[in-house]
């Protein structure tokens, strides 16, 4: 449904460095790095999927309220790493990995990357 997103940041360096940490929990790799963005896909993808930009009309990145990607995860093993790698790369807690109330194996972690936004990894996969 979706061809891509992106999402506002700051520091390009500083969000490389959290990306390329967590999505790599993920299979995710950076395929595209410009002097304002950078772009990551699976490696089968034609095309980059998730995009993280400065701003295109120059104003500093702010948080979506209520916006927040969530990446597949082919296992719970790989929630629970996208979600150490986010901590220990400056990301910020927003529910540790577990299961939630949506359905008996959606198995998700939430947190937020160094400039604020909010995002999910998620397996729906039991056990």
């Amino acid at each position: 449904m979706l061809t891509y997103i992106t999402i506002g940041i700051n520091d390009l360096r500083r969000a490389i460095g959290f990306y390329d940490a967590v999505l790599s929990t993920l299979g995710v790799e950076r395929r595209v790095t410009v002097e304002s963005e950078a772009g990551y896909g699976l490696p089968q993808d034609e095309r980059c999927r998730f995009w993280i930009t400065h701003p295109f009309d120059g104003k500093p990145a702010t948080v979506g309220n209520g916006s927040m990607p969530a990446f597949e995860a082919r296992s719970r093993a790989a929630v629970d790493a996208f979600y150490r790698a986010a901590i220990a790369n400056g990301g910020t807690d927003e529910g540790a990995p577990g299961l939630r109330p949506f359905h008996p194996n959606f198995y998700a972690c939430y947190v937020r990357d160094p400039d604020g936004n909010k995002l999910s990894a998620l397996c729906e996969k039991p056990q």
